[in-house]
């Protein structure tokens, strides 16, 4: 018995993997809370090639011969003429054992039913003042428009802060990300980017001055002016530049919500 559960169990567990992997890759946008967008062709062929192994595990199993003989030959065992049966004498029955193996099949289903969301505020603050790569040389910047409003991630904001502050002196700028809280009442917008995938991303964040704070998590359009501050010239993400706030406008996540 615990060898057909096992057989049946591998199968299944790789066949769920395979349908839950292009689920969110094939069938709908959820992977990029968890990889870059580039990664969606290898998801499709990594979950299609999943589908198959668990699918010919399967029709393995039920068509090969051996699996009705595996279970005649259990109940005979079960059950002998003689009246004995294959329960230990001490009243344990180890027939029942291996079906946890079915357990397995649990976390690959909670994939279909709760998808787990993007990073937000709590991976914020857990990599607050991680270290991140160096922002490029000042020259590299270059100048913004002062007759308009101009949209910068949360990346080139910072990386503008610590390496070419100037460059956004008196300007206006809007940043888009989700709302963090802070030590002292302060508050942040934030974002998360990620090299390669969920695990190794880091939140790039800003202070922001004169305005009331929306509830934590909520994603944001935020316009204001660049606070020239003390820590220029600091690696980026060792601390928040900040931005005085004009005008903040509520907005659903994204559809890529890393940078």
């Amino acid at each position: 018995m615990g060898a057909v559960v096992n057989r049946m169990s591998q199968g299944l567990v790789v066949t769920l993997l395979g349908g839950a992997t292009l689920k969110i890759s094939l069938f709908s946008s959820t992977y990029v809370n968890y990889v870059k967008p580039g990664f969606r062709p290898f998801l499709i062929a990594a979950g299609i090639g999943m589908l198959v192994l668990g699918a010919v595990r399967l029709l393995g199993y039920f068509w090969s011969p051996a699996a009705g003989h595996a279970d005649a030959g259990s109940e005979e065992a079960a059950a002998r003429p003689d009246g004995h049966t294959d329960h230990d004498p001490t009243g344990h029955d180890h027939g029942r054992g291996p079906s946890v193996a079915w357990l397995l099949c649990l976390p690959v289903l909670v994939i279909f039913v709760i998808a787990p969301p993007a990073l937000g505020s709590y991976a914020a603050v857990r990599t607050a003042g991680r270290p991140v790569a160096p922002p490029p040389p000042a020259q590299a910047f270059f100048p913004l428009p002062a007759d308009r409003i101009t949209d910068l991630t949360m990346a080139e904001f910072a990386g503008r802060a610590a390496a070419a502050p100037e460059t956004m002196r008196g300007l206006r700028i809007r940043l888009t990300g989700f709302v963090t809280d802070g030590e002292a009442g302060a508050w942040y917008v934030g974002r998360m980017q990620m090299a390669c995938c969920a695990a190794d991303a880091v939140a790039f964040t800003a202070r922001v001055r004169g305005a009331e704070a929306p509830p934590p998590n909520s994603w944001i359009r935020v316009t204001g002016t660049f606070v020239p501050a003390a820590s220029a010239g600091v690696p980026t993400g060792m601390v928040a530049p900040e931005l005085a706030a004009e005008s903040i406008e509520r907005i659903r996540e994204p559809a890529e919500p890393y940078e």
